[in-house]
Order: structure tokens, then sequence, then C-alpha cells
């Protein structure tokens, strides 16, 4: 007994003494200077001492509401002055806030993240009819009602049917529209300083992932903290890692369905390693599979070839149709050791490397050489002088001139055409004003310039070369897309630049000739593979075009061979279904089939109507669902490199390409009309003008 009285009496003690110190608190109030406290039988009233009102309990707060003007609890007091009426509103505002920041971080420093997994997501709590929670209230401290499948029921997500607000072009929401550009303003700048102080590169907007992140935190809502050190290291690390492989596991189910290429592309980094990234292509995309420093194998072809074959046997023998590599003489020796190996692959050199090395022998020429040492003695000019770069900056839709790479050899070609488009703009720049009072009027080598910008023979020897090369650039962007299979193009491909070149010369043999040599003696000898012949004779864009296939019989023999030295059963089979192709029988007659084979991509070709042939059919997919190329040497087709204004030196600007100032030439222009007229004329004809309901552009086009 005298034990249970003693905790009575500490908390009775505790109790008075909560009260007291309670008090002595609530006295501190800004609202006790405007009322007096009377006690009657032991209660408290209150009593404004600005209009006498008296009221009985509520405590201070309805005291400050009353002098605040908010009616609710009690009438609004009429005599308080404005000061202290408008003191009220702030402190009740205070108070507001205060209790609302409280329970936000209460609800951060509760936060469970199985709250934020999808069986949560859509569960909408359902509030039980009656007068009250009753019994519930007493399940929890914050009273809420115990979380179990009972009282829930699932709803869709709306958000899956509308467009994130994010959206280009969407309406904003009101929220946002009201919260100005001032507060947007703030937030901007908050992510570019985190930004600029950890010197993430500014191009990382341009991630696919960037605006979802921004879109997952307005979603959670204030009191976000980011993921710390650990967080990101380790579990957030695995958990993308696991995202990553689930990718990696659906494409290599793809792989079994259209076959894959395998794409080495070895490159030197700036310690002088020779390093080889390894990815897999297919339809669906592409896959890196890893980065080897091969500084001390690449120069034996059998640890090279032991190198490719690990990767070989990750990805599965099985799955794999084509092998893409460099053409250098240790990865040709390093392919045939694996083809032997494995008899289902072929390997091919990069189709892009490959007319890379073209235009580098082109671009070795003398007239050409000297040609583009000119033109770059013209953007060296422009791009050192500030004044004049500004003033063509003031001409109506003006552009950049794009400038040459050092190692990729189709820019010059590219920059020469940049140029040629810019001619008034340099000639109208060179003849104003401003440039003719300036002080780079007197300089000697703006002289120079200037005679070179002037001469008409240089504009029309640049519009030569330009449209000599126009084809190869073209197939270039083919080869080199990664948005859809281009083996199926690179046999036709290459016969219609060597076609489209001496249309372009009028079949002037002495002309022509320099120029095509160098093609055929890189595509006979380096360049070509069964591979690429049995996929232009599978391709039906050609296969039903009698104007090409006639020419081009010997690509029948390369299907046979493909069949003979890469399938090991079923031979027959495909033969005789090889007939049924050719002849157009059965599905292949169709007249949608018809209709859609120079419409349709190759491969979703004949997975829509070569039914009839399933054996031919499975055989041709894997073999026009590859690429030609094992890296990229015109991402974003057009390439600029600040770097490089400071070219090599400049020949004599009276030297002229041999053959281009023939009268009898077949391009040498006199005037400006003329040159227009063949402008156009390019642009329908060219390499592959012959062939105008083939549109080859519609490979690399988003």
């Amino acid at each position: 007994m005298e034990s249970a009285s003693v905790p009575s009496n500490e908390q009775a003690s505790t109790t008075g003494s909560n009260a007291n110190s309670s008090s002595v608190r609530a006295k501190c109030d800004p609202a006790w200077d405007h009322e007096t406290e009377e006690l009657k039988d032991g209660k408290s009233s209150y009593r404004c001492i600005h209009c006498g009102k008296t009221y009985k309990g509520g405590g201070i707060n309805r005291m400050k509401r009353h002098l605040a003007g908010i009616k609710g609890d009690m009438a609004a007091c009429m005599g308080v002055p404005y000061d202290v009426r408008f003191q009220m509103v702030e402190n009740l505002k205070e108070i507001s806030k205060s209790k609302e920041q409280t329970k936000k971080d209460q609800e951060a420093s509760n936060y469970s993240p199985l709250e934020d997994s999808p069986e949560f997501e859509d569960v909408q709590e359902i509030t039980p009819r009656g007068r009250g929670l009753g019994r519930g209230n007493r399940s929890g401290p914050s009273g809420f009602l115990p979380k179990s499948n009972l009282g829930k029921r699932k709803v869709g997500d709306i958000g899956n049917y509308f467009a994130p607000r994010t959206t280009p072009g969407a309406q904003p929401s009101i929220k946002s529209v009201l919260a100005g550009k001032e507060k947007k303003w703030r937030v901007d700048m908050a992510v570019a300083r985190w930004m600029y102080d950890a010197c993430i590169p500014i191009n990382v907007v341009n991630s696919s992932y960037y605006q979802p992140m921004f879109n997952a935190v307005a979603s959670y809502g204030p009191g976000y903290r980011g993921p710390n050190y650990h967080a990101l290291r380790v579990p957030l690390l695995r958990e993308a890692k696991r995202e990553v492989q689930l990718i990696v596991d659906s494409h290599r189910s793809y792989w079994a369905d259209t076959g894959c290429t395998i794409m080495a592309d070895g490159w030197t980094d700036t310690r002088h390693r020779t390093l080889i990234n390894f990815l897999v292509y297919c339809p669906k995309g592409i896959i890196f599979i890893r980065s080897v420093d091969a500084s001390d194998l690449v120069k034996d072809a059998i640890n090279l070839s032991n190198l490719f074959d690990e990767i070989v046997s990750w990805v599965g023998p099985a799955n794999i149709v084509h092998l893409v590599t460099d053409n250098a003489a240790n990865y040709v020796a390093a392919g045939r050791i694996l083809c032997g190996k494995y008899r289902n692959i072929s390997w091919s050199p990069c189709a892009a490397h490959c007319l890379n090395l073209i235009f580098k022998e082109i671009g070795k020429m003398d007239h050409v050489a000297k040609l583009a040492k000119r033109a770059s003695k013209i953007t060296v000019f422009i791009y050192n002088h500030v004044a004049l770069q500004a003033w063509l900056r003031t001409r109506k839709n003006w552009t950049e001139i794009v400038r040459p790479g050092p190692t990729r050899f189709a820019t010059t070609f590219i920059a020469l055409g940049s140029l040629k488009e810019h001619k008034h703009d340099l000639q109208a720049l060179v003849t104003s004003k401003f440039y003719v009072e300036s002080r780079y009027a007197k300089d000697k080598k703006a002289k120079a310039v200037v005679k070179i910008i002037l001469d008409n023979q240089f504009w029309n020897d640049c519009h030569v070369i330009v449209h000599i090369m126009s084809p190869l650039i073209r197939l270039l962007r083919i080869v080199d897309s990664d948005e859809k299979p281009a083996m199926g193009y690179v046999y036709e491909g290459m016969y219609r630049v060597i076609e489209g070149i001496k249309k372009i010369f009028k079949d002037k043999k002495r002309l022509w000739e320099p120029y095509v040599n160098i093609i055929k003696d890189r595509w006979d000898n380096q360049f070509y593979r069964d591979i690429h012949a049995a996929a232009y004779w599978l391709n039906p864009a050609f296969q039903y075009d009698s104007s090409t296939l006639n020419k081009r019989l010997e690509t029948q023999s390369a299907v046979t061979d493909v069949i003979e030295s890469k399938v090991s059963t079923g031979r027959l089979k495909l033969v005789e279904e090889l007939r049924l192709f050719r002849e157009r029988e059965q599905t292949f007659g169709t007249q949608l089939a018809q209709e859609s084979a120079k419409t349709s991509q190759p491969d979703e070709w004949w997975k829509l109507f070569g039914s009839c042939a399933p054996t031919l059919q499975k055989f041709a997919i894997r073999i026009l669902s590859q690429t030609a190329a094992s890296s990229g040497y015109m991402e974003n087709e057009i390439i600029e490199d600040d770097d490089d204004i400071n070219l090599e030196s400049f020949g004599d600007e009276d030297d002229a390409p041999p053959g281009f100032r023939d009268k009898n030439h077949p391009i040498h222009v006199e005037d400006e009309e003329d040159e227009d007229e063949d402008d156009d004329n390019a642009a329908s004809g060219g390499a592959f003008g012959s062939h105008d309901d083939i549109d080859f552009n519609f490979l690399h086009n988003k």
C-alpha cells in the first residue's frame, strides 16, 4: 500500500509542476496584455480590456482569435486598435506554419521505403461510416486505422492516362502557374549551384532520366532528402545494376530470334593504350558488354581471337550471326580464326572504317588536297577574328561553318560543302563597307583570303568535289546508323556510289576513273564479303526491282555460298524456299507484299510475309537484322572540333585541280544560275538518283 501511494504523490507533484511551467509559458503570450483573468468558485473567466466582453474556457488561443477579429469561437472585438489586431493575426499565422512544419517533419521521420513500393502506390483509405472512428482511435497514438487489407481497395493510377505536366507542350498545373517565376528561379538556381559546385557537365540535362528525376522529387512533396553517399554507393547501385541486368536479359531473348552482331571498337586513349569496346547489336538496341585494355594482346592474332572467344561464349555462339572489327591485319587474322571455330559466325571489316579510308585516299589526291587547303585558309581567317564572326552572325539564316576533324576524313568534304553554302555571305563580307574600312583589309594574308573568296573557279571546284563525294557521305550515314539495320543496303550502296560518280561526270572515263579506282580497290580487296551480297539478294526492295537484280547475278551464288558454309541442317529446304521467294509465290506474291517491299524494313518485311517459307524466313531475318559498322564515324552527322582551327599550311592559291579548267568539264559552271540548277539536279540525282523509289535516308531518320 505504501509503495502504491508513492507513485501517486510523485504523479501529483509532476502534474503540478507541469501545470505551473505551462502557466508560466502561457503568461508570456502577447495576448495576456489585452485581457484580465478572474477567479469565481475556483473557475477562471477572461475579460477583454478593449470591449469588456467576458468568456469562460478556451484559454489564451480563444482570446487571441477574438482580438484578431476571427469569427467562430466568439464575437470579434470591435474596440481593439489596428496595430494590436495585426499583431494577433501574424502571431496566429506563425503558430499555424509551425504546426504544419512539425507535422511534415514527423511524416518524414516516420517514412518507410515499403510505403513507396508498388503494392502501396494505388491503395486508397476508406473512411468508416458512423459518428467517428470509435475504438479505432485507440489503435495508435496518431489515431489512424491499422494498415491491413480491410477498409482498402485498389484503384487505377490516374497518372497512367495523362501525360506528365513536364511533357513538352503540356498544359501547366494551376499550382505551378500560381507559384510564379521567382519561385521557379530559386529552384533552378538551387539545381545550377549544385551542378556548378560538383563540376557536373551541363549536357547531363539531355539525359532521358533528367526530368523524371525532378518529377519524382516533386511528387514526393516537401521534406524529401536526397540519397546519401552510402545509399548511392551500395543499395541504389545494386538496384540499378539489377535493372540493367533485366534489360540485358530481355535483349538476350531477342538475340535468339533475330541473331546479333558483336561489335569490336578499337581505339587508343591519351595514354597510348589500345582499348577495345565490345558491344552487341540487334534491332532492339545496342548493349555494351565490356571494355578491355588489349595493349599486350592486339599485336598477336591468336591472343586477340581468344579475347573474342570469351565475348562469344558470354553472348552465346548460337545467337551470333556477325562479327565486325577493324580491318587491320591482326583483326582480320583473329576474325578468320574465330569463324573457323564457329561455323555460323561471319566476319567483316567495319563498313564505316572502310569508307573513312576511301575518304582519306581521295583527300590525298593533289587537286583535292590543294582545294581543301585553300578552303581551310578561309575558315582559319574567319574564326581567328571575332569581329568577322560577329558580322556574319547578323546575316539572315546564318549557321556556323563546319570545320574538319583531324582523324575523320569525311568531315573534310562536309566542311567543303558547308563553306560552299556560305559563299554569298562570305563574298558579302569581304565587299562590305565594314570590311573595306577595317584594319583586316590591309593585311597581306587577308588579301590572299579575299582573292580566294572572290574566285569563281574556287567555288566551282568546291561544287564538283562536294557532288563527287556526296554519294559516299550518304552511304556512310546509312551504314553508321544505329537506328535500323544497314546490312541489306551495303552491297547496293557501293554500286550506286560508283554509278552516281560516273553520272556526275557524264560517263567521261578520264574524269571519273581516279575516284572509282580508289573505291573499287577498297571494295574488292578489303570490304566485300559474301554476307553483304546475300543480304542484298534477300532484301525484297532489290529482289523485286527488275532494273537492279538482273545486273547483280553474282549475288545468287553468294547466297548459296553462305548457306553451304554457315548452315548445317535444312539446306535443301532452304534452296526450295529460295525459289518461292524469287518467283514471288504464295505469301510473297500478294499485292501488299509487293507494295511494301520498298517501304518496309527488310527484316520486318520477312516477319510479315515470310510465313510460307519458315526456314528461309528465319535465315533471312538473322542476316538482314545485322549492322555493318563497329563504331560511329559520323555521330550527329556533322562533326565540329573547336581545337582544329589551326590547320596545316596552304598551297599556292593559283593552283587549279587538273581537269577542272577544261572547257568541256561536265560540271564546270560559269554563272550562279547554272550552279544553282546543278544543285537541284544533284539533289534529285546523285549517287542514288537512278533509283528514286528507294529512299536510303529513311534508315537514319528518327
